[in-house]
């Protein structure tokens, strides 16, 4: 397997330079199972970026207006605004989800429920295994007698109370019995690491679309940290990005050749 790696300034750079460079790096593979099954798709072996300064504005693509295309998110998306019930940000951040959804984002980050032996060890105080904390009602909060974590507040709590060096604080994504599901999260894990009084987050997708996922999610992730830091107290920071699955799918080629000045 051969790993891409890419050095960028902030998201529009990262995005470009994957872009640019998966038409001449990618493998073409059919699609055997899930979004756009019987289609080709262009795909990194393993994707790995590292964006220096992701929060410098504007955090969307930059498309010049020579390209003639759209910008594959629309800032809408992200933030709220016509045409779209529910932001990006509200996805990734809030428990809602609606009819029809087997998980959000935000579901998983701010609504875990403690149950099974972590909730038996979590009511017998065994505090040789679980750090029990009081219900809150942020990081730890109750509804018709089931108890819930939020795992963003989780995380700022415990950094504001017990200091920076902690290799612990992971948000997770990912269930094991996700594999049942035709459609598992794409995202899988947000990590996160203070260093120099700075917050970093690495964050791996199992599989992600690059012409249009990577910009909403990794916008969506960078308002997250931004959050997370002023909560905390701290600086925010870079961001490590990486996949096993980072891919442009066929619809996109066209628009990527048409980005990239390329016929």
């Amino acid at each position: 397997m051969k790993i891409h790696f890419i050095q960028a300034r902030d998201l529009p750079d990262l995005w470009f330079q994957a872009v640019h460079d998966i038409l001449d790096n990618g493998r073409r593979f059919n699609i055997d199972r899930g979004s756009y099954a019987g289609q080709t798709r262009l795909e990194y072996d393993y994707f790995c970026g590292h964006v220096k300064h992701p929060g410098t504005l504007p955090i969307l693509p930059d498309i010049p207006v020579a390209c003639g295309i759209p910008n594959p998110v629309e800032e809408a998306y992200i933030y709220g605004g016509e045409g779209y019930e529910r932001s990006y940000i509200e996805y990734l951040m809030t428990g809602e989800k609606a009819s029809g959804e087997s998980y959000t984002y935000g579901e998983r980050l701010t609504r875990a429920p403690l149950a099974g032996q972590k909730l038996a060890w979590w009511e017998a105080g065994n505090s040789d295994i679980i750090d029990r904390r009081e219900v809150d009602g942020k990081a730890v909060f109750q509804e018709k007698g089931q108890l819930y974590l939020n795992q963003i507040e989780w995380v700022i709590d415990t950094y504001r109370n017990f200091g920076h060096r902690n290799n612990q604080m992971v948000l997770q994504v990912a269930h094991p019995t996700d594999l049942a599901l035709l459609d598992p999260p794409c995202l899988r894990s947000i990590d996160t690491r203070i260093q120099d009084n700075t917050l970093h987050f690495v964050v791996y997708f199992r599989s992600w679309d690059l012409w249009g996922g990577m910009p909403a999610n990794l916008a969506g992730i960078q308002n997250l940290k931004e959050y997370m830091a002023a909560e905390i107290g701290v600086a925010d920071g870079e961001m490590i990005v990486e996949s096993k699955g980072l891919h442009l799918y066929g619809y996109a080629e066209d628009l990527a050749k048409l980005r990239c000045l390329r016929t």
